[in-house]
């Protein structure tokens, strides 16, 4: 008999806001304990700020910048059963702020998958094949066609490397950047090109169900240097990945996704916008109204573009 495997989306995915104290503040509200967080301030000018378990508390990197991991005692200083604990840095938890915070649980620390191509094994990790997320920590080799063992179980759909030692670009993985080859291609999360031509990313290869290809790029797999890597495969009902054509009009175009959605990012491929990024707060009805939207390769307050407007449906 076939067994069918049912969950709440929120018990991997959650979005919640807060309010700064520059002091210890325990925040809750989330529902699980997060194995990676991503915090932003809506109302001041200030860095994206994430955090993983892979990596350890305390240890910070910047989707916004290039900047090297920095390690501070008083970022975020703890995860906790139903959220985190911040410490006192203004950036991230100052008194008059409010910040808004994306959560993903893994939970699965060890027994990765690897097979004969395996190359590079994470040094440490959290994911969770239900939800089709994964931390990953890892030393690069240089070596091009090096294969990373990614313990999803299913192929990736999308990627985000940091180079934890340098301040190289963010690479991005996503199966649907170009209609062909995708694999060719990389964007950065951190500024706004359309998406560049570069074998030394993925080294043209796609990604399998238990390893993604690296190239031998400083981005992705420099010898002995220490990266992240954040690798999502789509769950249905969960989670979704693609691309979609613009049409300039008013009324806009319908992308299906089979679920509500509570946060997109959109990235415009063929040209120099920035990343939006949308929230759809709980408990809310949809309007047909300006989306308040942050963008993920700036620090610039959440703000409304008129011209922005979503539908968020089931």
């Amino acid at each position: 008999m076939a067994q069918f495997i049912t969950f709440q989306p929120s018990d991997f995915f959650n979005l919640i806001t807060y309010a700064g104290n520059t002091s210890t503040n325990a925040v809750t509200g989330v529902g699980f304990q997060p194995d990676f967080v991503w915090n932003k301030s809506t109302t001041d000018v200030l860095y994206h700020y994430a955090f993983d378990t892979a990596r350890g508390a305390t240890e910070a990197i910047f989707p916004n910048g290039t900047d090297t991991e920095a390690i501070g005692a008083n970022y975020l200083t703890a995860f906790d059963s139903d959220g985190f604990t911040l410490g006192d840095n203004t950036s991230l938890n100052g008194t008059g702020k409010d910040f808004v915070s994306w959560n993903w649980k893994g939970g699965t620390s060890s027994g990765i998958a690897t097979n004969g191509s395996t190359t590079i094994t994470p040094s440490a990790y959290s994911f969770s094949q239900t939800a089709g997320f994964a931390a990953l920590a890892y030393t690069g080799n240089a070596t091009a066609g090096a294969k990373l063992a990614h313990g999803l179980g299913a192929t990736p759909t999308m990627a985000f490397v940091k180079n934890l030692g340098t301040t190289d670009d963010w690479a991005c993985y996503q199966k649907y950047i170009k209609a062909t080859a995708p694999e060719d291609w990389w964007i950065s999360t951190n500024s706004t090109p359309e998406a560049l031509d570069n074998v030394a990313m993925w080294n043209d290869t796609q990604p399998d169900d238990v390893n993604i290809t690296l190239g031998n790029g400083t981005s992705v797999n420099a010898s002995t240097n220490t990266y992240i890597m954040y690798c999502f495969a789509p769950i249905k009902g969960h989670s979704i990945f693609g691309r979609y054509m613009g049409n300039a009009t008013t009324d806009g175009i319908f992308v299906p996704t089979n679920f509500r959605p509570k946060f997109i990012v959109i990235k415009r491929l063929d040209g120099t916008t920035g990343w939006v990024m949308i929230s759809n707060p709980p408990n809310t009805e949809n309007l047909d109204a300006d989306n308040p939207l942050l963008y993920l390769n700036s620090t610039a307050i959440q703000s409304t573009v008129s011209y922005v407007k979503v539908d968020f449906v089931s």
